[in-house]
């Protein structure tokens, strides 16, 4: 399996690292450079999203990957005017975790089939 996929899933790691830390700044919904901040990270996040190869998405079907794309189309966009924050931070809550460990799997099993 080609290797440029890695760059990709590093960054979606890295950016759910930065949330993180955002988050630990303080409360998101309430401070609007936080959310700012936080949104423009999952904007990015989910645009890597869409460069992971989609042989190897398929391997990973619990994963909402036509939703992530959807809501990075709407983070850019902004099609429905403000997006709300408690959206965003339940996004965040809910999805990421998933999200970060399926990452993880990735490489852990692409590492793998190297040896």
């Amino acid at each position: 399996m080609s290797k440029s996929w890695h760059a990709y899933a590093h960054h979606i790691l890295d950016v759910a690292a930065k949330i993180d830390r955002i988050q630990a700044r303080g409360d998101l919904t309430q401070d609007e450079v936080l959310y700012d901040a936080a949104l423009r990270n999952l904007q990015t996040l989910s645009e890597a999203t869409q460069l992971l190869p989609d042989n190897l998405k398929l391997k990973f079907p619990t994963i909402p990957w036509r939703e992530i794309s959807g809501f990075r189309n709407i983070l850019v966009h902004n099609y429905l005017g403000d997006i709300d924050a408690l959206t965003v931070q339940s996004v965040i809550d809910c999805h990421l975790p998933p999200l970060i460990v399926c990452v993880h799997d990735m490489l852990a099993a692409d590492d793998s089939s190297d040896t």
